[in-house]
């Protein structure tokens, strides 16, 4: 059996849970923009994105795309932690 390094008394934070709160961190600044985004759109006809990337280029269709896939991750977490709740 390998030993396993119990030092609690670091602050590291082990590499599998920091990428899944960087992924978690990433979602949710997408979600961020997007929302922010779609409030632009509303209020004042302005498509932020479109307006710093171009409108309908390869970026600005980009940033629609991660946009939709952090949502399906949000909704994905979303259901998970009402799950365990």
């Amino acid at each position: 059996m390998a030993a396993t390094n119990t030092d609690y008394s670091s602050n590291a934070i082990p590499t599998a849970s920091s990428s899944g709160r960087a992924l978690d961190l990433a979602s949710l600044t997408l979600l961020i923009v997007g929302g922010l985004n779609w409030g632009l759109v509303g209020l004042f006809n302005f498509d932020l994105v479109a307006g710093l990337f171009g409108e309908g280029t390869m970026l600005a269709r980009a940033v629609y795309v991660l946009v939709g896939i952090a949502a399906l991750y949000g909704f994905v977490t979303a259901t998970r932690v009402a799950k365990k709740g």
